[in-house]
């Protein structure tokens, strides 16, 4: 029988662990305000219970969902977009987090207090893990069709697989984990492809773009995250501009403290006759109190790239702290990312030393770690996915504080040159050290 592989890539202990984790949320601002719409501002009840529940803090649903019930109204509110965010008591698990999000970084401009700038720190160094997307369309019972991407890029329409019928028991049979996705395959999408030219649901305007930011707001307490809905290719389009800027010149995005807001644009979209125009539309859109041009000379508060190097090896073992508080993760020393002249002075660090010797000072401890950053560059052992199994093999092998022994720093070393002329080896050592972890 097959070991099941927990999300993490090591071998699951618990059911739980056998699923993909998912940020716990806990509220959601909403980028804009739902409204009657005309039909419905003639029913007088209507507009009295609409005016009701609305100051009562309740949810647009639930609101839609009182009209319809008391005033036999079906979609009675339509979305309008406003130049503030909507926060509201009834769209998170603690209602006072809203009142503290308003009280912090609410403006009254005239019309009450409304939130219309507000800042934001993204958890994870994925763009698509911080405003994850997809096409779909949603019915009573949650999402019907929802776009998925294979192996080679192609973009693929989905669907929830129907569960077998017992024949025994005259009943579905349950399911045992998260419910099947398969390839649509109908009259509309033969191929499974998604293709919206051709897809009835997106011509009828039922599936369109679906995602949400998602992030914590400095000085708000909560044991989640907050997510912010939006269905626009521009503002999607924007976001991931500004991540891959800061991505670029810091090479990360945690650490860094967005700012939210909404601006106004002229877009050109393509009317009901087919004709392109132009109308001005609010977005939301992502900004940063960061000096780009100072990151790209290498003048931020985050130490060089030299120092980085030193630094890394002590993260690898993963015991204590590295020296600087701010010093990036090994990782970022590989990254494609950071700008330019710090991807330079990675390379020089470690190219060999072919030096004179009678003319070269010896080398000190932080210049051994610095060629180990660039030896486990080359070796593929400084991407994310690795770094834990090269942690786990270098424990076993030398124990706490390796990295502030010379002599096991050279050990190291000598062993990642040795590799780079026949990898197999090192790989099979590494991958024992992960297997005794996992069966201890």
């Amino acid at each position: 029988m097959n070991a099941v592989i927990s999300a993490h890539g090591t071998a699951a202990r618990s059911i739980v662990e056998e699923r993909a984790p998912r940020p716990p949320v806990i509220g959601r601002i909403r980028p804009g305000i739902k409204v009657l719409t005309s039909a419905a501002r003639k029913n007088e009840a209507a507009v009295k219970l609409y005016d009701q529940l609305l100051a009562a803090g309740e949810s647009f649903e639930k609101i839609g969902e009182e009209i319809e019930r008391r005033c036999k109204l079906r979609n009675a509110l339509a979305p309008r977009n406003v130049p503030f965010f909507t926060c509201r008591r009834s769209d998170f698990t603690n209602p006072d987090i809203a009142d503290e999000i308003l009280r912090r970084y609410g403006e009254d401009r005239g019309d009450g207090l409304k939130l219309y700038r507000f800042p934001a720190v993204f958890a994870f160094n994925d763009w698509m893990a911080n405003i994850p997307n997809e096409m779909a369309t949603w019915g009573t019972n949650g999402r019907k069709f929802f776009s998925g991407y294979g192996p080679d890029g192609t973009r693929f329409c989905k669907l929830y697989a129907k569960p077998e019928r017992d024949p025994h028991a005259q009943r579905a049979t349950r399911n045992f984990g998260p419910r099947q996705m398969i390839l649509r395959k109908d009259e509309s999408i033969p191929d499974g492809v998604c293709n919206p030219e051709r897809c009835p649901q997106y011509q009828a305007r039922q599936c369109n773009l679906s995602a949400r930011f998602i992030f914590a707001v400095p000085e708000i307490k909560g044991l989640g995250l907050i997510e912010l809905p939006t269905n626009s290719i521009y503002v999607l389009q924007k976001a991931y501009s500004a991540m891959q800027t800061v991505v670029l010149t810091r090479g990360r995005l945690t650490g860094t403290s967005f700012w939210i807001s909404k601006r106004e644009f002229e877009i050109t979209r393509i009317n009901e006759n087919g004709e392109a125009v132009r109308q001005a539309q609010l977005l939301t859109v992502l900004d940063a109190d960061i000096d780009i041009s100072a990151l790209l000379d290498g003048a931020d508060d985050h130490p060089p790239a030299l120092a980085v190097a030193g630094d890394a090896a002590m993260l690898l073992e993963g015991t204590g702290s590295a020296a600087s508080s701010n010093v990036l993760p090994l990782r970022l020393v590989a990254d494609e990312g950071l700008p330019l002249a710090m991807q330079e002075a990675v390379e020089v660090i470690g190219r060999d030393h072919d030096d004179d010797p009678m003319t070269s000072e010896p080398e000190s401890l932080d210049d051994k770690l610095e060629r180990m950053s660039d030896l486990l560059k080359r070796l593929g052992l400084s991407v994310e996915a690795r770094q834990r199994a090269f942690r786990r093999f270098a424990y076993v092998k030398y124990g706490n504080g390796w990295t502030k022994r010379v002599e096991d720093v050279d050990g190291m070393n000598a062993r990642l040159v040795a590799a780079l002329e026949d990898p197999a080896p090192l790989e099979r050592e590494i991958e024992a050290a992960v297997r005794d972890a996992v069966f201890q």
